[in-house]
Parts: C-alpha cells; sequence; structure tokens
C-alpha cells in the first residue's frame, strides 16, 4: 500500500492506494485555519498542519487498518511559495506566510527589477513567492530573519516531522524564486540577493527519489513496519498532474480550485516570463511545465455565495444547465490581486454594467463568466510562451458545476474532458509518487492518465458572443487599474 498525503490551503487529505493503483479510500481532516491579521496577509501556523495530517491519518487508519498496516511507500503534496521559518532546533519561528499573501509585493518588484532572477528562474518575481517574503521578513522583522536555519516549503515541514529530514523537490523549490529552473539547483547568487545563503535551504532531490524514512516513533503509532520511504513529492499542481497523468509533452488542464490553474507539461524547459506564465519544474526527472495561475476561481463564487447567503451550489443550479449568451455584466475576479498575466497584487475586483434588472442569478453567471475569462487569459499567455493546447481536461471542485466546464469550454474554444468517476487530484498523485519511491516502477508508466468519461465541446451558437464577452473583460483591467 501508498500513502499520499496532500496539504491544501484549508485541510489535510490522506489517500491510500494499493500496487495496482486502485484507491482504497481517503479521509480529510477538519478545516485548517487561516489567519488575516492585516489587509493582503494571509497566515497558518505550521502545528495545525501537523495537527490536521494526524487526523486525518487517524480516519484512514480507522477505516482500512489492515490495509494501511501495510503501507511501504508515502509521497508529499502541498500549497506552495508559504514560507515555513525554522531556527536550528527546528522550532517554528513566525506563523509561515501563505502563497496568496501579498504583504511583500514591493520587495518583489525590487527583486524582479534585478535580471539575474528572470534570467536563471525562467519566471516573474511574484509577491506570493517565497524569496520575497523573506525579503520582507528582513526588512520587517529582523530579530526573526536573524534566527532563520531553515527556509521550508510547506510539505516539506511536514517532512521534518515525519522524517527529521530537511530536503525538498524541483516542482516545489521553482516556486521560490530562487532554483536555476533549467539547472534544476538552488542558486547561490540568488540567495545571497535576499541575504541567504545554500545553507539555509533543503538538499533538492527529484519527486520520484526517496527524501526521508518515517521516523520509528511513527512508525510505531501507525501500527507499521520500520523503512517506509517518503518519496520527495510535489507542489500541488505538479502533484495534480501526476495524478491525471499530465506528464507527457502537450497534456494540460484546467484546475478550479481555490485558485485556478492552465497547466501544461513540457518536455523541455519554455521560460517567458514576460507572458506572467510560470515555467516550473515538474516532479518527474528531465520534465518541465508551464502553469498560467488566477488567484481567485472557486474562491470568488465562495465570496459571491457569503455575500448572497446562498450556497455555492445552489448559485449554479439556479442558472440551469443550458449554457446562455454573456449578460453584459461582467466581473473581475481580482479579490486578492491577480498572477497571470497582469503580475498586480494591488488590483481588485470589480462587477461593472450592472443595471436594476441585474438580479442575482445574473451576477452568478458574471462570476463565472469572469473566471472563465481570467482562465483565457492564461491561455494566450501559454500561446504566447510557445505552448499550443487541443483540449484540456478538467479537475476540482468548480469542475462539479456543468455551467461552469460549458463556460470555460466556449470561453477557450477547447474541448474540456472530463475523468472517469475518480479522485485523481493531489493526494492521488502523491501515493504514485510514493509507489515510484518505493518500488522503482516506471514514472511514466505509474502516472498515466485516467479514461475520459465525458468531453464538453465549446457551444458553436455562443462562440462570438463570448468572443465580444471576452474582449470586454480584457479592455477592462486597465480601465479599473487606472482609477486605483
Amino acid at each position: 500500500m501508498y500513502l499520499g498525503i496532500d496539504l491544501g490551503t484549508s485541510s489535510v487529505k490522506a489517500m491510500l492506494i494499493d500496487a495496482e493503483q486502485t484507491v482504497v479510500g481517503s479521509a480529510s481532516s477538519k478545516e485548517v485555519k487561516t489567519a488575516r491579521p492585516q489587509a493582503g496577509w494571509s497566515e497558518q501556523d505550521p502545528a495545525d498542519w501537523i495537527r490536521a495530517t494526524e487526523e486525518a491519518i487517524a480516519g484512514l487508519r480507522a477505516a482500512h487498518p489492515a490495509a494501511f498496516a501495510v503501507v511501504r511507500g508515502i509521497g508529499l503534496s502541498g500549497h506552495m511559495h508559504g514560507a515555513t521559518l525554522l531556527d536550528a532546533e527546528d522550532k517554528v519561528l513566525r506563523p509561515c506566510i501563505m502563497w496568496n499573501d501579498t504583504r511583500s509585493h514591493r520587495e518583489a518588484v525590487a527583486l524582479d527589477a534585478d535580471p539575474r532572477f528572470r534570467r536563471i528562474t525562467g519566471n516573474i518575481v511574484f509577491p506570493g513567492f517565497t524569496a520575497p517574503k523573506l525579503a520582507w521578513v528582513k526588512n520587517n522583522e529582523p530579530d526573526v530573519f536573524a534566527k532563520i536555519r531553515w527556509v521550508l516549503l510547506p510539505k516539506d515541514f511536514l517532512r521534518v516531522w515525519l522524517t527529521s529530514e530537511h530536503m525538498s523537490e524541483m516542482s516545489d523549490s521553482a516556486g521560490t524564486s530562487w532554483l536555476d529552473t533549467g539547472g534544476r539547483k538552488w542558486s547561490g547568487e540568488l540567495l545571497a540577493a535576499t541575504g541567504l545563503e545554500e545553507r539555509h535551504m533543503p538538499a533538492l532531490v527529484e519527486g520520484t527519489d526517496v527524501a526521508g524514512i518515517l521516523r520509528p516513533e511513527l512508525a510505531a503509532r501507525w501500527g507499521l513496519d520500520t523503512g517506509v520511504v517518503v518519496a520527495g513529492g510535489a507542489g500541488d499542481n505538479a502533484a495534480s498532474a501526476c495524478g491525471m497523468g499530465t506528464v507527457r509533452e502537450g497534456a494540460a488542464f484546467v484546475s478550479l480550485g481555490t485558485s485556478g490553474v492552465l497547466f501544461a507539461a513540457n518536455a523541455s524547459y519554455l521560460p517567458n516570463p514576460e507572458s506572467a506564465v510560470h515555467a516550473f519544474c515538474h516532479a518527474l526527472r528531465g520534465t518541465w511545465h508551464q502553469m498560467g495561475v488566477i488567484l481567485s476561481a472557486t474562491d470568488a463564487l465562495n465570496w459571491h455565495s457569503r455575500v448572497t447567503s446562498a450556497s455555492a451550489a445552489d448559485l449554479t443550479e439556479e442558472l440551469g444547465d443550458m449554457l446562455k449568451a454573456p449578460s453584459g455584466v461582467t466581473f473581475l475576479p481580482y479579490l486578492s490581486g491577480e498572477r497571470t498575466p497582469h503580475n498586480d497584487a494591488a488590483i481588485r475586483g470589480a462587477f461593472l454594467g450592472l443595471g436594476h434588472e441585474s438580479g442575482r442569478a445574473v451576477l452568478t453567471q458574471a462570476v463565472l463568466e469572469g473566471v472563465s475569462f481570467a482562465i483565457r487569459d492564461s491561455l494566450e499567455a501559454l500561446k504566447s510562451a510557445g505552448t499550443a493546447l487541443t483540449r484540456v481536461t478538467a479537475i476540482g471542485g468548480g469542475s462539479r458545476s456543468r455551467y461552469w466546464l460549458k463556460s470555460i469550454a466556449t470561453a477557450l474554444n477547447l474541448p474540456v474532458d472530463l475523468p472517469a468517476d475518480g479522485d485523481f487530484g493531489a493526494a492521488f498523485g502523491a501515493a504514485r509518487l510514493g509507489l515510484i519511491a518505493a518500488t522503482g516502477a516506471d514514472p511514466v508508466a505509474v502516472c498515466s492518465a485516467p479514461a475520459t468519461a465525458e468531453t464538453i465541446e465549446p457551444e458553436a451558437a455562443l462562440t462570438a458572443a463570448y468572443e465580444d464577452a471576452y474582449q470586454r473583460y480584457r479592455r477592462l483591467y486597465p480601465a479599473v487599474r487606472a482609477a486605483y
């Protein structure tokens, strides 16, 4: 048996698969709280990640005790970019500054002005990345900065707890702004630019490599044999790609989670930072990927749900299944800034074109369309970076809405595939990496794509109307930005 642990933004999920990659069971923790002490700030207590992992493991063990007892390998996945700072005794120095925290926007601008960052990493220095967060800590919390011994990404903090090893892997580390992405190694000169050295960083391995052995105390507590290996793992999007089999050139998925992601696998390193596309290492050796990221996908619908006091499911069901032409009301989903293609931490969301006739359903429709158009922005950015897609597979909680899938297919003018029933997300991908590390199996053979249950085609009768609405959407960003 093989265990995948996915540290999500709001909870931890644990999944158990067998040698044939059949899902035996899964369990999730209670909610992990996020603190927002100031506007634009987002923090979590790493101790809560351990508690949540223990909860998820306990639930999985209780439901499948015999299967859990023969786990041989563990894979890790987690939300990226978080600055988890430890002292020389592995004690946490401050709450983790999360991926969607934008406090370091000034530091990001300053680092991005240094041409070495884009040249070496292949990416813009975004405020959400790890390096500008450390520059912010250096500038604003010098006492904390002086005590730093380890800078870890969230899932790699869990690795210290699981194995006592300070290690990371390429896909997650590519989101720090310190990795030589083409060379797949830390850059000493970029670390020095933020007052750090390579000794502050974990050792690097590939996602399929062994990156620690489960501590005997935990193995005994969980009823496991000694020698359970822990794989390098992956950042959450690369782990989802491993779960979806998006590891070969040209394969792509769109993820509708808290954030939205358009992810394309690449056989070579294809940086184009001016497009605001992320060019990162993949979790498999010798592979890379490109990724357009929007900061609010289902988060935008959840915000609308809170404001209207109606559940997200009720709001989308109110629209029915038949796709409607855009109403003229446009929603900009920039509730916490935006990455691709704008790299703008200050921009905020807006409804435009409201009239007396604009009821709740019209606003819901605009929210879904706004996210669809933001994903279209990422598609255009990928094209400018040299990647042309012919279809995408949909994953994430938002993919349960058929209306939303039709909207995305029509906005992208691409077919959207739905995988056969099953959970092929980050926890499954992490479990696959645990299997590979434990057995030495061929990574590409293990990370195969699921069968397609259904394909959502673009609505041909509405593609022109959607194109017009998208062009209006594109014109609104600079107008709203000027107002700020």
